[in-house]
């Protein structure tokens, strides 16, 4: 019965939340929240305002494992707490008629299970919210249905050692003994996926945009030194992309901070975008892994995805293809228009995969990949302008946002306002770019073509393009190739990819020295990832690369190729840890580890760091990387099976799926199963 019960309440929650934002209109959100760090707990107490637009017998907060305490409405409080509709969904049964400006405060506990993560930050806490989809209720209640925008003010109060950043402008802090109040204004409304927090110990740098916009950039107090190779052209993209899209930035100020383990690689909320401090870079790694792209995409998303939000997953691509798109506009103003070519070809050739292995799908499909929704999304946008005339585009854009600014839209929104401008109709468009899940490959090779770099990158990828002649006398140096090109990098490399598969080719030799000789480091990088022979001294350089990337894979490489000389590259490469990640120091550990000329005496020490790098000390890509060379070589024992298994209850899910993968896979060898055994029971018995 009580099940038969369950199901009928998921029903009526399910059935209300359709119909909800038809008779229920929330505007604003006024929240207090104490944030206790210690018990991973939220107490609240929130105020509503509402119209009822239609007569209608009860309303509802999305509140998933939310424990109300009180619920008042317009003052009465005679609210039955204990059923099970309340418990259930944060459902409240009650006769309303049409009416306006109604107010509702409810009081409420919760130790969320996701959407707020708690994570041990060196030696304090850090706090940080996800709630992409619809997570937010699972901290703060709410509406998960994105259609029904509030304007979110946040006053959070938590320990005074740590600093509190939310959405909006900070109005004040309110200093008592051992906690500070942080109170947090919103101006206009925003679905409420976009509410966001972070709580931790940070310094800020403030800039300006040229629009008089407030930028604060964030960081860990020891990270001052990475603060500009990763906030790297910031202001440049901000002030980029407000003239690019034309409608000034939307919200009071814009904030960006890194956290710990964040489940991807950034975050749009509104005015506050969280991303992964793994992106918090020093000089080296800029060149290999940066922030600018995942910075000028969530920035992007202010206006699309914040602004104007979709109004269901079928029409996602208006927030993430815009975003992409944007994204790529803003690092074509930054990098040239070689790189914003060469992007969108390596986005081709990823949706070209996509349809070979017959997953590719229509873009208004609301099960599309993310390949799909970002890349053709972006590839849309990129043909409509070609097809429109940027004039025309742009202006479309721009009337597009200012016609739904603060609203939902669908996909034929925006195509009604290009139209409108095109004077012609656009079906042929979305027959090809929205409703076909098959890609226009002519087109798409035809406007790539216009780029020198690309035409160049299509006409090797089909022809040889180190052949040459020969006559009585032996081959004609005239048909050789002597020297690698002058255009983008990329053509450099596919020529050089091109000559390391063919050392008899006469000219071999003088291109893989200009390789060597080079300054480029995408160029070097490829040479440290196939170690040409007769070139011992020149690929020993590599490890001397301002490139963690080039590093580690010299050091592999050499490492494997020259076994006499495996103690000199370690010697060489002893002080280098590599990105955040820690990917050479890692590599470097295990490499010394089974070395045996290398300091045998000093084993136990290198295992013991190896060791530790898989502790929930440090960040899971870092704990990856340990677990995985700790795996490579067999090492495991007691300790790491036990961090092991704690990954597997990781808060992302992709490293939980690694470690549980790779615990299975351990469980079936008899050399490890018994401890595994031992320990999953005493976990069992905590």
């Amino acid at each position: 019965m009580k099940h038969i019960l369950f199901i009928f309440l998921l029903f009526i929650c399910f059935t209300i939340q359709a119909q909800q934002t038809e008779y229920v209109d929330f505007k604003t959100v006024k929240a207090s929240l104490y944030i206790d760090l210690i018990k991973a707990e939220v107490t609240g107490s929130v105020e509503y305002s509402f119209d009822i637009l239609k007569a209608t017998d009860s309303i509802f907060l999305d509140s998933p494992n939310i424990i109300y305490d009180s619920i008042e409405i317009n003052g009465l409080n005679n609210f039955n707490l204990n059923s099970e509709a309340i418990v259930l969904n944060g459902i409240v049964k009650r006769n309303f008629v049409q009416s306006k400006d109604n107010v509702m405060v409810v009081k409420y506990h919760v130790k969320p299970k996701k959407a707020l993560y708690f994570i041990n930050k060196d030696e304090g806490i850090q706090a940080w919210t996800q709630g992409q989809g619809k997570y937010t209720s699972n901290w703060l209640p709410s509406l998960d249905d994105t259609n029904d925008k509030m304007e979110f003010d946040l006053s959070i109060k938590a320990d005074s050692d740590y600093q509190v950043i939310s959405n909006g402008q900070l109005l004040n802090i309110e200093k008592s003994e051992g906690y500070n109040t942080w109170h947090y204004d919103m101006q206009k409304p925003m679905s409420s996926y976009l509410v966001a927090l972070t709580i931790g110990k940070y310094n800020k740098q403030e800039l300006t945009s040229k629009s008089g916009i407030p930028i604060e950039l964030y960081y860990y107090p020891e990270d001052s030194a990475r603060v500009e190779p990763t906030y790297r052209y910031t202001k440049k993209m901000f002030d980029f992309l407000e003239e690019e899209i034309g409608v000034p930035y939307p919200w009071q100020n814009y904030k960006q901070v890194p956290v710990k383990d964040f489940l991807y690689s950034g975050m749009e909320n509104t005015s506050l975008t969280i991303f992964s401090d793994d992106f918090m870079i020093d000089e080296t790694s800029f060149v290999d892994k940066n922030y600018v792209n995942v910075n000028a995409h969530e920035l992007a998303h202010q206006w699309f995805g914040d602004f104007v939000t979709a109004t269901e997953g079928k029409h996602h691509w208006l927030q993430e293809g815009f975003a992409t798109y944007y994204a790529l506009l803003a690092e074509h103003e930054v990098f040239g228009d070689d790189y914003y070519y060469n992007r969108l070809y390596e986005y081709a050739k990823e949706l070209i995969v996509q349809e070979q292995e017959d997953q590719a799908t229509a873009l208004l499909d609301a099960k599309a990949s993310s390949t799909t929704f970002y890349k053709k999304g972006a590839w849309a946008l990129h043909m409509l302008k070609e097809i429109v005339g940027e004039q025309v585009f742009k202006q479309a854009v721009k009337n597009y946002l200012n016609a739904y600014a603060y609203k939902n839209v669908e996909t034929q929104d925006f195509i009604t306002e290009v139209e409108k401008l095109y004077g012609q109709n656009l079906n042929s468009f979305e027959n090809e770019w929205l409703l076909s899940k098959t890609l226009p490959l002519a087109k798409m090779r035809a406007t790539l073509k216009q780029n020198e770099s690309i035409a160049f990158l299509e006409t090797i990828e089909h022809s040889a393009y180190l052949s040459y002649r020969t006559d009585n006398n032996g081959y004609v140096p005239s048909s050789l190739v002597t020297e690698l090109p002058k255009g983008f990098y990329t053509e450099r490399l596919a020529v050089l990819r091109e000559a390391l598969k063919k050392p008899d080719y006469p000219t071999y030799k003088d291109l893989i020295d200009e390789a060597f000789n080079s300054n480029e480091i995408k160029t070097r990088q490829l040479l440290a990832q196939r170690i040409p022979e007769g070139f011992k001294a020149q690929n020993e350089s590599l490890l001397k690369d301002a490139s963690y990337l080039t590093v580690e894979y010299a050091l592999m490489n050499l490492w494997s190729k020259f076994p006499k000389d495996r103690a000199k590259y370690l010697e060489t490469t002893k002080e280098i840890i590599g990105f955040n990640d820690k990917n050479v120091r890692c590599l470097w550990l295990t490499l010394a580890l089974i070395t045996p000329e290398y300091n045998p005496a000093f084993n136990d020490v290198y295992l013991r760091e190896l060791k530790d790098y898989t502790s929930s000390q440090y960040g899971f890509k870092t704990r990856q990387n340990a677990f995985s060379y700790i795996n490579n070589i067999q090492i495991f024992d007691f300790e790491t099976l036990a961090n092991l298994i704690d990954a597997t209850n990781h808060h992302n899910w992709r490293f939980k799926s690694f470690a549980s993968d790779l615990l299975q896979s351990l469980s079936e060898d008899q050399k490890y199963k018994s401890i595994i055994s031992d320990l999953q029971e005493q976990l069992k018995n905590k």
